[in-house]
């Protein structure tokens, strides 16, 4: 009996802590700020690649218009670039049947590894912004509340590997991965960086 009494109540504990650290993830406000720094992230690489991206796809496009394709739009080519910057890789088809992945970003010109810290800062940004909006002074609260960036920033990252892909008849298409686009892209990256960027924001809030 008094085991009964205490697996009961260690489970009743349990569910209350859970409900609890649900309860301190800012879903709403976080909702906002992931979809800020999915945006931001993109947004800073189109801007400072957008032209080097176009240069660097004019060859494929003109081999693409040969055969009546369509060509590939610097949008989609500066998608490419984004997730690389979060080490997903872009997925094509090969020629001898089946995929290749390649890192474009890291075999571009030199001068682009910063390129690498726009998803961290911008996913730090949103978790501050987050501990700021919810007036959070305490580091453990402010990566809780900060973790509300995480569903809107794995939903993008998901739609994003389809909205970037390009699609080269029946051979496939190029895209970004879709496994690791939703699970590094999607949830380590606003997980990690948007806790931390949480957990300083309540530094700041808390001063």
């Amino acid at each position: 009996m008094g085991d009964a009494q205490t697996n009961a109540t260690a489970t009743g504990t349990g569910e209350s802590n859970a409900s609890g650290i649900r309860e301190r993830v800012s879903l709403a406000t976080g909702a906002a700020a992931g979809v800020g720094a999915y945006l931001l992230g993109y947004l800073a690489t189109y801007v400072t690649q957008a032209g080097a991206v176009r240069d660097r796809l004019s060859t494929l496009n003109f081999l693409a218009s040969l055969f009546g394709g369509d060509p590939v739009a610097a949008w989609q080519g500066v998608g490419w670039y984004f997730y690389n910057a979060h080490f997903v890789a872009t997925v094509s088809p090969s020629f001898g049947g089946g995929t290749r992945s390649s890192d474009l970003l890291a075999s571009a010109d030199a001068g682009l590894a910063y390129l690498y810290a726009v998803p961290p800062l911008a996913l730090l940004l949103a978790g501050v912004a987050v501990a700021l909006v919810e007036g959070v002074d305490d580091p453990t609260d402010g990566a809780l509340a900060a973790l509300g960036v995480v569903p809107a920033y794995f939903l993008l990252a998901v739609v994003g590997t389809v909205v970037f892909a390009y699609g080269v008849g029946d051979a496939g298409s190029v895209h970004p991965d879709y496994v690791t686009g939703a699970l590094l892209a999607g949830l380590v990256y606003p997980a990690v960086f948007g806790g931390v960027g949480g957990a300083l924001g309540s530094f700041v809030g808390g001063a």
